[in-house]
């Protein structure tokens, strides 16, 4: 049924920041909320010195139900240590193992400043296959001042308790010795207990850079 008339006194249209004007649920009016599909920011992490990058609900926002994708935007990340790869793993309630298993595939097309290299293909020392270690999203970055990496991190509906959690990433790097790498990967953690946390981490080595966390309505 077409909306033939907006109730004045059913508006609540309060301005607030990152919110949309929608049609409230009798749809005799109008409010501000959050749409469907919405980009939520939940959480920013800066480090300058720091091992692991965490959100886990005590020092910065984990997963919770309210959301079925939750997107994680690495911006500037840059190891202590050269060479070093850049990864991710998460974990279940009441743990902080962070070694739940996951298969993946990786790709890589990558590209050198001399312009003479350049490749596409499957890095199969870089995919994992009902592992419980990290998965690794960019390999051997530089640690020189202008070397860094950056991408986005998609994980889908974590909190399940019945299907297991999939993954995707696409992301940048200026690798160690000159080369710009585009990764893409993308996988699932085997389990289907829910998961509550996530951990970015180097190989070797601190980190400096920004992790932001935004749910998906």
């Amino acid at each position: 049924m077409a909306l033939s008339k907006v109730d004045y006194n059913s508006m609540n249209v309060t301005p607030a920041a990152s919110k949309a004007i929608k049609f409230n649920s009798s749809n005799n009016g109008l409010e501000t909320g959050d749409l469907d599909g919405n980009m939520v920011l939940l959480d920013t992490v800066t480090v300058t010195n720091a091992g692991n990058i965490t959100f886990d609900g005590s020092l910065a926002t984990g997963f919770s139900s309210t959301y079925k994708e939750f997107i994680f935007k690495l911006i500037d990340i840059h190891p202590a240590a050269t060479g070093a790869d850049y990864t991710f793993q998460v974990d279940t309630s009441g743990n902080t193992n962070y070694n739940q298993t996951i298969t993946s595939s990786h790709f890589r097309a990558f590209h050198n400043e001399a312009g003479n290299t350049t490749s596409l293909a499957y890095s199969a020392s870089h995919d994992l296959a009902q592992s419980t270690s990290a998965q690794i999203l960019f390999n051997g970055v530089g640690a020189e001042n202008d070397e860094s990496c950056a991408g986005t991190l998609h994980i889908f509906n974590p909190t399940s308790t019945t299907f297991v959690k999939h993954f995707m990433f696409s992301g940048t790097q200026y690798q160690q010795s000159d080369y710009n790498i585009t990764h893409y990967v993308a996988g699932y953690v085997n389990t289907t207990t829910a998961l509550d946390k996530i951990t970015f981490f180097f190989s070797s080595g601190n980190q400096a850079g920004t992790i932001k966390m935004y749910g998906v309505l």
